[in-house]
């Protein structure tokens, strides 16, 4: 039997015994919102068991945002840019806005890697 998993940025081909008894486990299709960067400025205005992400940052003097590596598959482009305006919008200065890549064990990313991890060139500089 072949599979074919997702893997890097392809997929890597497996084959299996024919004679193995095999259970393919799927996630669920996820729905596609027509406006995703409206999905997300509503995410942040109406969080589950929080304030609104523009009140809890009122009054604050810095803010660090948490993004993972570039081995998980995350749209950074679309939430990045929301959040640091967001932050800015409740008065906090941009120089004291940081982003950390959590790397974990992995290597650093750098670079055009880092460019492309987070995707939105304002949000970079």
């Amino acid at each position: 039997m072949r599979f074919e998993l997702n893997y890097g940025r392809g997929g890597l081909a497996l084959d299996l015994p024919d004679d193995w008894d095999i259970s393919v486990i799927r996630k669920p299709p996820m729905p596609v919102k027509p406006d995703p960067a409206g999905a997300v400025r509503e995410a942040l205005a109406r969080p589950v068991a929080a304030r609104p992400l523009g009140e809890e940052a009122r009054g604050m003097r810095s803010a660090c945002i948490l993004i993972c590596d570039i081995t998980r598959p995350v749209p950074n482009a679309l939430l990045l840019p929301e959040i640091v305006r967001q932050l800015l919008d409740a008065g906090m200065a941009a120089v004291n806005i940081s982003i950390l890549v959590a790397t974990g064990l992995h290597r650093p990313n750098e670079g055009a890697e880092l460019e492309e991890l987070v995707g939105d060139p304002w949000v970079l500089k």
